[in-house]
């Protein structure tokens, strides 16, 4: 690529994206609210993710564009913080659009960062973009919200993709550094009934499905997942393993929500099972490099 955008690109998804691109495209453009001093082909252009301030200008002849704003659901989901969550992926997908509206040569493809909780919490079924089922409770209605926006704006000149994102396992950000301490700590026990499933995908292959979804110009939702959903209790002996551990106090569902209060969290982050498989991706020809949790597992650590 000549030109990437990357709107909220200073977080840890943006960095592995910035890791993956920065030999393979000659500018990267990172649209933040606190810029950071520029760094070879990586330039970083002040944003607030809700008005048009002069950084719209930046998406002119684009490649790319990947959005990944959105205010981290790590948090006790208070009033405030639900207005939050939600205002920030509509407000910022929403002036994006404004933004590509007035481009004389808009961005060729546009990347939403959305999210694999969109589907029901299931134990019984996997979950694909055809036949997934997408339930309603607060971070369901924020997902729906989210892509409902994002496609219902109108781009005759640009591609849109929906990216569902299940958990990024990397050392450098994300749940994975924090899984692991508990597991060193002798902490590593199943949470919950340990029944519920993860849906995770390592960074490399992240950056790397990406990658795929603008080389195939892929369109619509779009899992961005790896094959093999596991069990939380499979996940946690595995990663006790890999931390030779022999060890790992379970976490009931009632020390889970009175920790979730004192760390200032919610429970659904551990609980939910997410059951979801990238099946566009799958059959567009993508090969997985981390296909296994315990694979990715043992590779991180």
């Amino acid at each position: 690529m000549k030109k990437l955008v990357i709107a909220a690109g200073t977080g840890f998804l943006g960095k592995v994206l910035i890791a993956y691109f920065k030999d393979k495209t000659d500018e990267i453009i990172i649209l933040t609210r606190k810029p950071l001093p520029n760094n070879g082909n990586i330039r970083y252009v002040h944003w607030d993710a809700k008005t048009l301030t002069g950084w719209e200008t930046e998406l002119n002849s684009a490649d790319a564009l990947i959005n990944l704003a959105g205010k981290s659901v790590n948090c006790r989901y208070t009033i405030t913080n639900k207005n939050e969550i939600l205002n920030s992926r509509v407000d910022s997908t929403a002036i994006l659009g404004k933004a590509i509206a007035q481009c004389t040569h808009p961005p060729k493809h546009w990347l939403n960062a959305c999210t694999a909780t969109i589907y029901r919490h299931s134990e019984d079924k996997q979950m694909n973009e055809n036949e997934g089922e997408i339930g309603s409770d607060f971070s369901m209605n924020v997902a729906k919200m989210w892509e409902r926006i994002f496609f219902g704006i109108n781009t005759p000149q640009t591609y849109k993709t929906a990216l569902r994102t299940s958990i990024v396992l990397g050392n450098n950000g994300g749940a994975f550094p924090i899984m692991k301490k508990l597991a060193m700590a002798g902490l590593g026990g199943k949470q919950g009934n340990g029944r519920q499933f993860i849906s995770w995908i390592h960074e490399h292959d992240f950056a790397r499905a990406v990658a795929f979804i603008l080389t195939e110009k892929l369109t619509g939702p779009v899992n961005v997942t790896a094959p093999n959903p596991i069990k939380n209790k499979d996940f946690m002996s595995a990663l006790r393993k890999a931390v030779h551990i022999p060890f790992g106090i379970p976490q009931p569902e009632w020390l889970l929500s009175f920790g979730a209060k004192l760390i200032g969290t919610e429970t659904e982050l551990v609980l939910k099972s997410r059951n979801v498989i990238p099946v566009r991706l799958q059959k567009s020809g993508f090969n997985f490099q981390h296909s296994t949790a315990i694979e990715a597992i043992n590779a991180l650590v």
